[in-house]
Parts: structure tokens; C-alpha cells; sequence
């Protein structure tokens, strides 16, 4: 499924993974060097396409998150009940993924799958508290950067959401429009005249 770089590719796709770390909208975002640390408590790997890494319910390995060297990923939600999700988003490098459960331990929210070859690199909790511990600045620094992707997503779902309210509404308005018309017909009316426009 996912195998270490060997150590002659490990420096260059350490130093791209920590590049992707160092985001500048950031409330205080990691310099150079802090991400090198950070990336030094990561494991790299690879994946192949078509891996799927994460599953949508699933608890038994929430305890890491993976941040996207190169490559693609799938994300897709879990309807109930169905086998398949929807793909919601595709991820590319930079991207940090199970952020949420990292931090919360809860049951993975999507299912997420390598589109093309990856390089990640994973965090597990362990490791970040180990980095909080010894590095805390650092370790601050990379939480901030969590908090801002958490909160990014969370404004992202709310515009969604906002979208998808528009749009129920002016289906209702539609369906209430027609159900007006059919049950003038129904009674013996005659539907209302075309208006201009």
C-alpha cells in the first residue's frame, strides 16, 4: 500500500514538503526552518493510484494526518447507506488531509483515494505532540496552520450550504407554482395567461 522514499529521493521530497508547510495567509505561518522540523517528525510515502488511504466511518486509525507532496487525491463523502460516495473535491500538493481527526479522534468524515502516484508525507498525533513538546513554537505554528485549513473548509461548506439553500428555495417556488396551476386545472380553471416578460 504505502512504502518509504528511499533515502537519496527522501531529501528533495522533504524539502518540497516543507515548502507546501510554509502557507502565507497563515496566522503566523511556519518560516523554512520550522517546517523542516515539522517535516522531520513526518514519515514519507508513497502511494500508488488507485490506494485508498482514509474511509469515510472509519475510527480505527484517526490518529495522523497526511499532507500531499505531489500527486492527487479523491475525496469523496459517505451518503448512507450507499457504496459509493460522491466525489466532492480533488486535492492536490499542499493539501492536509484528516486534519479533524488528528485533533478530535473521530471517525474519518470522506473517503479518499490516491487519484495518481503520491508522495505525502503523515503526521501522526504522537508525533505532533512529541514536536508540541519539544518545539512549541513550531508546534503552535503548524496548529495555527491546521486551525486556518479547519476553518477555510468550514467557510467553504457554509457558502455551499448557503448555494443549495438558494437553490431548494427556488425549486419550491417552482413545485408551489405548478401545484397552483394543476389544481386550478383539477377544479375545472383555466391556467392563468402567459405574462410578457
Amino acid at each position: 500500500m504505502s512504502f518509504p522514499y528511499p533515502k537519496d529521493a527522501g531529501r528533495a521530497v522533504a524539502e518540497r514538503a516543507a515548502g507546501w508547510l510554509c502557507v502565507p495567509e497563515a496566522l503566523l505561518p511556519l518560516t523554512l526552518p520550522q517546517a523542516r522540523v515539522v517535516v522531520q517528525h513526518m514519515q514519507p510515502r508513497r502511494m500508488a493510484a488507485g490506494t485508498t488511504f482514509m474511509r469515510a466511518g472509519d475510527a480505527s486509525e484517526t490518529d495522523y494526518l497526511v499532507l500531499v507532496i505531489d500527486g492527487e487525491v479523491t475525496v469523496q463523502n459517505a451518503a448512507p447507506g450507499a457504496a459509493e460516495g460522491q466525489v466532492v473535491t480533488v486535492l492536490g500538493p499542499g493539501s492536509l488531509i484528516g486534519t479533524m481527526g488528528l485533533i478530535d479522534g473521530s471517525p474519518r468524515s470522506a473517503t479518499c483515494t490516491a487519484a495518481t502516484d503520491l508522495a505525502v508525507g503523515v503526521l501522526t498525533r504522537a508525533a505532533m505532540l512529541e514536536l508540541i513538546r519539544h518545539k512549541p513554537e513550531v508546534g503552535a505554528r503548524l496548529l495555527l496552520a491546521i486551525a486556518k485549513q479547519l476553518s477555510d473548509d468550514v467557510r467553504d461548506a457554509n457558502r455551499k450550504l448557503l448555494t443549495l439553500s438558494q437553490l431548494t428555495r427556488a425549486l419550491q417556488q417552482e413545485l408551489d407554482a405548478t401545484h397552483a396551476v394543476n389544481r386550478r386545472l383539477l377544479e375545472g380553471g383555466s391556467p392563468p395567461a402567459p405574462t410578457a416578460g
